[in-house]
């Protein structure tokens, strides 16, 4: 068996249908770099698993002195997020092996810049969310479509030369069709199983990053569950509610939704029987050339009536085939929720339900897997109280 460095060395020179597939735009390899980021990884505000951590149990002398320590690294990481003024966003890439359709291989892009193996990454452009800039840096750096599927982490990390910190969230994205090409900023794309990718990735970082990507199934299903887009105050409305049309506000959210959705690889459409929640979803079907599908048992009233049936309703939904957006309304989406996480011992955290925020749902074989929620795609000032 071929030792660390050994490994580390051969892996970038790996041939197609064995350990990975080297994709090169240069006639020799390098040395893969080994400089080291200090960063700080957390799943983000909005990432769980279905695993929450163990807790080491410590005596009751030292817990006061441990839970002080713990609150003192948790703010430390917070204020780096917090400070972090270079926003960022980056993708594992993954596909099913060519030789072994049973097994997983990654992407991981040469830099020529920095001679380093990493993953693709990038900053945002103005006006753009880590979902999107996620899927764009994917294919200006390795040339091919992606579906994104879940959340996997969000790293903080000092850059070197600057007195600046750089924030990267990242989410595991399968391949749907292109093909790489050298360009400017990456000369290489290699793909490797997980345990190769492992040791060729230059920097701790990544490695972290990649652990986060095996932690769970990436094989799974998704389902999509938005919170209709602002329509304004029902008090202020004249007329039967369940017409209540969105306002301008509330239009614009429902037009930045189509990315954020499709990103997902969004293909049947599903809502309550409500005029706000088909408006926020209408122009995501009239992209996709479908219709959408009315879901009684999902709107206020009807989840309010039969809470059962609604969820029955949700989970038989979720089996169907492609990836179903479902919109509903802001009672019934936490409650949903908080169910489908205790029945399949899932934590939840914190999710403040704006209007135009979504679920990304990760299950397999029916069994909720992972869930990341997903802020409006408009500033927060957009998302109003209204119902």
């Amino acid at each position: 068996m071929l030792g660390p460095a050994v490994g580390r060395k051969l892996a970038g020179f790996a041939r197609p249908g064995r350990a990975g597939a080297r994709i090169s735009g240069r006639s020799d390899a390098q040395a893969a770099h080994t400089s080291h980021l200090s960063a700080h990884a957390s799943p983000g505000p909005t990432l769980f698993s279905a695993r929450p951590p163990r807790r080491k149990s410590v005596s009751p002398s030292k817990s006061t002195g441990n839970a002080k320590a713990n609150a003192a690294n948790q703010n430390a990481t917070k204020a780096n997020i917090a400070k972090a003024n270079i926003i960022a966003s980056g993708a594992v890439l993954w596909r099913k092996s060519p030789t072994d359709p049973d097994s997983l291989e990654v992407a991981l892009v040469h830099r020529p810049r920095y001679d380093d193996w990493s993953f693709p990454k990038g900053k945002l452009e103005r006006d753009e969310t880590v979902v999107l800039a996620s899927v764009r840096e994917v294919r200006e750096e390795t040339g091919f479509d992606c579906r994104l599927g879940r959340h996997l982490t969000r790293v903080t990390y000092p850059v070197t030369g600057h007195r600046k910190l750089k924030r990267v969230d990242y989410w595991a994205a399968e391949v749907t069709g292109g093909g790489f090409t050298p360009n400017k900023e990456v000369d290489e794309l290699l793909w490797l199983p997980s345990s190769l990718a492992l040791d060729q990735l230059s920097y701790p970082m990544d490695r972290r990053v990649l652990r986060s990507f095996l932690r769970h199934p990436v094989d799974t299903s998704t389902m999509l569950l938005v919170r209709h887009a602002r329509a304004g105050r029902s008090e202020r409305y004249r007329g039967d509610d369940t017409q209540r049309p969105l306002d301008k506000l509330g239009r614009q959210q429902a037009q930045a939704l189509v990315p954020q959705l499709l990103a997902f690889g969004a293909t049947h459409v599903h809502s309550a029987d409500r005029t706000r929640c088909v408006q926020t979803v209408q122009r995501l079907a009239d992209a996709l050339d479908v219709s959408i599908k009315l879901e009684p048992l999902l709107s206020e009233e009807g989840y309010a009536n039969d809470r059962d049936a609604g969820r029955a309703r949700a989970c038989k939904i979720a089996q169907k085939d492609g990836v179903r957006v479902v919109c509903s309304q802001g009672k019934v989406i936490p409650d949903l929720m908080q169910w489908w996480a205790d029945r399949d011992g899932v934590e939840l955290p914190p999710a403040r339900n704006r209007k135009g925020s979504m679920w990304v749902l990760s299950l397999r074989n029916g069994r909720l897997i992972t869930a990341d929620h997903i802020d409006s795609p408009l500033p927060p000032e957009y998302s109003g109280k209204s119902e």
